[in-house]
Formats: structure tokens, sequence, C-alpha cells
């Protein structure tokens, strides 16, 4: 999503390579076969057309209804609202492209599973990287970097006492890279349990269905309840955080995001027009 955002033409060029671009990813997880490759490539495009089709228009109206209601102050209950509005409209991407991966998952071959459980491993090191610094302060620095980087996109550059409202927030979080990476790895494990059971089973289609749903749902609501407090915490902080950020934006960065939704808007609506 942050390449897709990253600038008006920027976002329609990766939008219209995302099949190739999905294909790939997936490919580096999965390792295809010569005939899962076209399924595959024809499911994801399949996909992408109702997409553009049923889905950027709504993304479209939404981002014009956020767009207005940054241009006032906002509470963090709204800002947690706006993330479950984006999550759903995640599941109702991700129940579209049910049938499609339980074909595919009926599909893989043993080889392939442990082709999925190494680049986990790899994943998994790319990200250890990039959030479990030994050292606290660079931990905290990249922290922050990330974190300013999302909020300039959005509003602009910051003024230095925004910036250390930053810092001050990030130091406080109760973020956790390690909490966050063992139930990364909980939830890897999840899918790879659930496709050797699919594999030795081959239950019917719509079976196979529920199953790759049921891990989603887990993902959404971790059955492990350290993990769900955390995470509830976790959400809470950053949506008080985001409001606070927010309302100590002048009436210019505030001008700036709603042209960036506006432009961003428009961007899915030409798309969509271009799918008819």
């Amino acid at each position: 999503m942050t390449t897709l955002l990253s600038g008006c033409g920027a976002m329609r060029l990766a939008y219209n390579q995302a099949p190739d671009l999905g294909y790939w990813w997936l490919d580096k997880y999965i390792d295809f076969n010569d005939e899962q490759t076209p399924r595959v490539r024809d499911a994801i495009a399949s996909w992408f057309r109702w997409n553009r089709r049923t889905q950027l228009p709504d993304y479209a109206q939404w981002l014009d209804k956020l767009a207005g209601d940054l241009q006032q102050p906002v509470a963090a209950a709204q800002v947690c609202r706006w993330t479950d509005e984006v999550e759903a409209r995640m599941f109702t991407g991700l129940d579209q492209a049910l049938p499609a991966l339980a074909e595919t998952a009926l599909s893989l071959k043993p080889e392939q599973l442990r082709h999925i459980e190494k680049r986990y491993a790899k994943v998994n090191d790319d990200y250890a990287d990039d959030y479990l610094q030994p050292d606290p302060q660079d931990r905290l620095k990249a922290t922050l970097k990330r974190t300013m980087e999302r909020a300039e996109m959005l509003y602009g550059d910051l003024d230095d006492a925004q910036t250390e409202r930053v810092k001050r927030a990030m130091a406080a979080s109760p973020f956790d890279p390690e909490l966050w990476l063992a139930e990364r790895k909980a939830r890897q494990q999840d899918v790879l349990q659930t496709l050797r059971k699919l594999l030795a089973e081959r239950p019917p289609q719509a079976q196979a269905q529920a199953a790759l749903r049921a891990i989603a749902e887990r993902v959404q609501h971790s059955p492990r309840e350290n993990f769900r407090s955390y995470q509830e915490k976790l959400t809470r902080y950053n949506c008080e955080f985001g409001a606070q950020l927010h309302n100590a934006t002048t009436a210019a960065q505030r001008k700036f995001a709603a042209k960036k939704l506006a432009g961003w808007a428009d961007d899915f609506r030409a798309l969509a027009a271009d799918g008819r």
C-alpha cells in the first residue's frame, strides 16, 4: 500500500503492474511449477479486475471523506475507526480471493511447503535486521525514522516541536518487536500446519476455503492471550498518538494532507474508469 500511495503517477503505474508483482511475491514463497503458474497468474489478474471495477470507487469515496475529516481535530476513537474500516476492506478482498487461494493450496507439493518454510526464515532474519538492533538507541532511531517518514508522507515536513512530540511518543510506545516476532513465527507455523493438513486430507474446496479464512481470523484475533492484550494496548496507544499528532498539525499541513488524499482518490477513480 505504501508503494501504491507514494505518488499519483507512481501509484497508477504500481497498480497496473500489481498482478505481475503479486505473482512474483507469491512465487518467492512457493516456487510455482509449470502447471500452477498460468492458473495463479489468471487468478491474480481476475482478482485485480474485480478490485478495480468494484472496490476502487469505494476506496476513492473513503479517501475523500478522510480528507474532509482531517481538516478538523480528531479523537483517538476516530483514528481507531479508520483502522477498522481499512481492515474490513482487507477482509472483503480476502473473501474474494479465497476460492483461488484454496485451489492453489490444494495443489501444493511437499517440496513447496519446505520452500515456504525457508522463505519464512529469510523474512524473519530481515525483520530482525530492521527491528531488533542490539543497541536500544539504534532501535529507537530506526523506529523514529519509520514513523517520521509515514507522518511526513501525509502531512509534509514536520517542525521541530512536532518532531520532538514524535520522539517522545516513540520512546514511550509499548511496541515490542521481540513479542511481535514471536507472534509472527507462531502465525507462520499456523499457516504451515494448515497447509500440511490440506495436503494430507485433500478436503473439498469449501472446507479448504474455511481453513484458510480461519488463519486470517486468528491473525486478526490471536489465540495467544498475551499477544491479544499487547495488541489491544498498542492499538489504543497508536490511535491516541495519531490523534495527538494530527491535532498538533498546522492548517497548512492539513491542507497538504487533504491534497495528498484527494490525489490518491483521483487515481483510484481513474484506475477504476480504465477498467470499465
